[in-house]
């Protein structure tokens, strides 16, 4: 299969090799992916907001700050 003699870190081979996990899932809220910070800060629509580029990098700069501040 063409996709096997592909490098590594590529998603066919990535799904390909992909082994489930096995056994319970962890008790508790699921961990927060990034774009949950991004609904929470900018809203639902973040998508239209990041089409404004000077808009979005001052966002991204607000980000980075709270993150240094909250360590």
């Amino acid at each position: 299969m063409f996709v096997h003699n592909k490098a590594h870190g590529r998603w066919g081979r990535k799904v390909l090799e992909w082994q489930p996990r096995t056994g319970r899932r962890s008790v508790g809220r699921p961990p927060a992916r990034w774009t949950d910070d991004l609904v929470k800060a900018v809203g639902v629509y973040w998508i239209r907001v990041a089409q404004d580029r000077s808009f979005w990098r001052s966002l991204g700069e607000a980000c980075a700050q709270l993150w240094v501040l909250r360590g």
